[in-house]
């Protein structure tokens, strides 16, 4: 299962169940996805063919939707 949180600008951001216990969303695109940690603070763990320009995107979204991403973290995993 993996919940989609938030879409933007042709981006899904979501989680995967059962994955790593630290906060991260995935993104992905018709161009390719990504995953970015959200702490202990926003750093991209993985990039699959989006460009330095739709990452920086992506981050910037993050970054103005942080406290929702976070909170739809903590209250799916419960923690």
């Amino acid at each position: 299962m993996s919940p989609t949180i938030h879409r933007e600008k042709g981006y899904r951001f979501h989680f995967f169940s059962r994955e790593e216990l630290r906060a991260h969303v995935h993104v992905v695109s018709a161009s390719g996805e990504a995953k970015y940690w959200l702490t202990p603070e926003i750093e991209l763990a993985r990039n699959e063919n989006l460009t330095k320009a739709q990452l920086k995107e992506v981050e910037n979204i993050i970054e103005e939707h942080y406290d929702e991403f976070k909170n739809a973290w903590e209250k799916y995993f419960n923690r």
